[in-house]
């Protein structure tokens, strides 16, 4: 017995060695290192590496091709280390860094790999990178995407069925501070992502709960509930999430192709059902919102004009579309009879029609479109204009700049 429990005993030692492993295995490099005056450090131990380079969004842009599109779109620039003391290689920024949200991995002898020194990572479709966050002062844009000392809301991952799509299918929600505690009816705020993305974009990439949190804490947004769909409508779940498996993510899907046209679209009252029967909101149209970037731009403004009398407020963030939008394919009701569904729209008179795209975004030429029909018939809306293309800087400008106006 005696030797059954020192064996026991030498057991739990090992286990609890081996759990605390990590503990004492962690990197010593210093990486991303920002500075006071907001320079900024990357650091990359490699003393056999011939060459190490950095690339992110901090860097200037570089134009590259959009696959099957004769335009350009920006991507991540690059830059060089140098090696220095016991094989760390360093690169520190040239200027101080804006405040904002950063994206960057490396690439080492011609591989891309992530910062071993920062645990902080997101996921944008197939492709995963570092970030880290630069703020100067309270109320920038740095410090809104951050986890500051405010209430905190809820996010929820939940599951709807939709009959149409003949599938059960996930959707991600925030519930603002103080939602479970009290008996009150909150708006809601449909916020779609763009093509490749799914229910997690926004709330990863897109730093919602974070921007919600810090605007309704400081009175700027009201509280509100956010939806965030997923609109493939082939998908059933983000990548790694769906009981079909952990299906590698794209930005099309097996089964893409007998999908119906518009079929995430014509299904959306089922999603808007489900919202109103499981949670407190306040169900009628002026309490509902709706916006999305890129592909989600698409889907909000069909969405929207499809169905005229359930959103008040419609977000269109760096996409849109005049007629079948090149389409070529007007067998669905949603992209059939353009003039006469936006006629309805907009005589019905939403609070809100809001468009915003950045000045080298490879989609502006159809924002521009839409922007002239809308004048040309007199229909009222507000535009927003910033630098850059088809970026998730942006996306969250958009975001932050898009809740404080609903529901007023």
């Amino acid at each position: 017995m005696r030797k059954f429990i020192l064996a026991a005993v030498a057991a739990c030692f090992s286990l609890a060695a081996n759990a605390q492993q990590a503990l004492w295995s962690g990197e010593t490099v210093v990486s991303p290192d920002i500075h006071p005056d907001n320079t900024v450090t990357f650091r990359f131990k490699a003393p056999k590496a011939v060459t190490v380079q950095v690339t992110g969004d901090f860097l200037p842009a570089t134009l590259v091709d959009v696959p099957g599109r004769d335009m350009k779109m920006e991507a991540p620039g690059v830059a060089n280390l140098k090696e220095g003391k016991d094989g760390v290689w360093e690169y520190t920024t040239e200027k101080p860094l804006d405040p904002e949200l950063y994206s960057y991995s490396f690439i080492v002898d011609g591989l891309k790999v992530m910062d071993p020194a920062n645990v902080y990572m997101n996921r944008d479709v197939a492709s995963v990178t570092n970030i880290f966050i630069v703020s100067k002062n309270k109320g920038d844009k740095g410090d809104i995407y951050s986890v500051n000392d405010v209430p905190h809301g809820t996010v929820s991952r939940t599951w709807y069925n939709s009959p149409s799509l003949n599938m059960n299918r996930r959707l991600t929600v925030y519930t603002p501070a103080g939602y479970e505690t009290s008996k009150q009816k909150y708006p809601v705020f449909y916020l779609l992502h763009g093509a490749g993305g799914d229910e997690e974009a926004w709330i990863a990439l897109g730093r919602t709960a974070q921007i919600l949190d810090n605007l309704i804490a400081t009175g700027k947004a009201e509280p509100m509930i956010v939806v965030m769909t997923n609109g493939n409508a082939w998908q059933d779940a983000a990548a790694g999430e769906s009981p079909r498996g952990m299906v590698p993510p794209t930005m099309g899907g097996a089964g893409t192709q007998n999908v119906k046209p518009a079929a995430f679209e014509l299904s959306f009252p089922e999603i808007v059902s489900f919202i109103e029967k499981t949670y407190r909101v306040k169900a009628d149209k002026k309490n509902r919102a709706i916006a999305g970037l890129s592909m989600g731009s698409f889907h909000s403004e069909n969405i929207s004009k499809y169905y005229p009398d359930m959103f008040n407020y419609v977000g269109l963030f760096s996409g849109a579309m005049v007629g079948d939008g090149g389409m070529g394919n007007q067998s669905s009701p949603v992209y059939s009879n353009f003039d006469s569904q936006m006629a309805t729209q907009f005589a019905k008179k939403p609070a809100l029609y809001y468009i915003a795209c950045g000045k080298t975004d490879f989609v502006k030429q159809g924002v521009d479109q839409l922007r002239a029909y809308l004048t040309e018939h007199n229909y009222p809306f507000e535009y927003k204009e910033t630098d850059g293309g088809h970026i998730w800087r942006n996306w969250r400008i958009y975001l932050s700049d898009y809740a404080p106006k609903l529901f007023k």
